[in-house]
């Protein structure tokens, strides 16, 4: 049984994240910001590092899963300052303490980094490649690898960096700044317009299996190393749009179709060999079973008939 730390463990992945791992047997321990009254808690913004200084002087961690963060390309738009500090300062503070407290680090990234690349995306891509991150939120994911690459050359860390692409399903609440799928099925159901851009494409992952492959990197760590965690399927934002209004029985006369959005990634297509090799990856849960159990799940959350 490990000790564990999983910072942002209130939020959609992290939450079912803790559950996982309680379930395996380790005794999981949340940092977050919003006051909540689970045990095995501390209140706290990883930006602060005071704040967080407290959490490791309370307790040691076998190891640290860093989740706490700002999420999404236009939240990183419009609240920026929070973005970055968040993102940059509060890895940053992660970084310090862990070269500190010698815990083992697993950070979600995001496949936001890897730009405007426009072929499979391998884990390699970024460093041989440098693609061009397209928005604030992905240059900052970017910034965040690159922060905990550093600590491992100064400080002899050891540190493992996943990439989610487009993770789904129950738990995740409705925002303008949450996944595309998120906000389908969400404005959907309740008879909202909504825009779909139909040049782009995308690899989906349902939240059990982006939770299940995460909660094995405790099992098969391997320092240094990188993972895609992404569904293998591939789809154009319309077949994503028509299956949700498929499932309802909806027309698609709320929606307004769009070609290219700005400042957005074109395609992103998955390796995701090394991830299904070291840590038992696996796509258990199509797009066209996820999309239901994502919109029941809201129907009952949002108290809808």
């Amino acid at each position: 049984m490990a000790s564990v730390l999983v910072t942002g463990g209130l939020g959609a992945i992290g939450a079912p994240l803790t559950e996982e791992l309680e379930r395996r047997g380790h005794d999981v321990w949340v940092a977050d910001r919003p006051w909540n009254e689970r045990d095995r808690y501390y209140r706290c913004d990883v930006s602060e590092y005071r704040q967080l200084e407290r959490v490791f002087a309370d307790r040691e961690f076998d190891y640290v899963y860093h989740l706490g963060a700002e999420f999404g390309r236009r939240n990183g738009e419009d609240f920026y300052e929070t973005m970055w500090q968040s993102n940059a300062v509060g890895t940053k503070n992660v970084c310090r303490l862990q070269a500190e407290h010698d815990f083992r680090l697993i950070f979600a990234s995001s496949s936001e980094v890897y730009g405007d690349y426009d072929d499979a995306m391998e884990e390699s891509v970024p460093l041989e490649e440098g693609p061009r991150q397209l928005n604030d939120y992905a240059i900052s994911k970017w910034v965040n690898e690159q922060q905990i690459m550093n600590a491992a050359d100064r400080h002899g860390t050891e540190s493992v960096r996943v990439r989610f692409f487009n993770t789904y399903g129950p738990g995740e609440r409705y925002s303008e700044y949450r996944s595309v799928v998120c906000k389908f099925c969400y404005r959907a159901l309740h008879d909202l317009p909504y825009h779909v851009y139909e040049d782009h494409h995308r690899s989906f992952t349902y939240i059990d299996d982006t939770v299940r492959t995460l909660a094995n990197v405790v099992d098969s760590f391997h320092p240094g190393e990188v993972y895609n965690i992404a569904g293998e399927e591939y789809y154009d934002i319309k077949d994503l749009s028509d299956m949700v209004l498929g499932y309802l029985g909806k027309d698609d006369a709320q929606v307004e179709y769009r070609g290219t959005e700005d400042h957005n990634t074109l395609n992103k297509k998955a390796s995701v060999e090394k991830a299904t090799r070291d840590l038992d990856h696996e796509q258990r849960v199509s797009l066209e079973e996820g999309i239901p159990r994502t919109i029941d799940w809201m129907r009952d959350y949002y108290d809808l008939e």
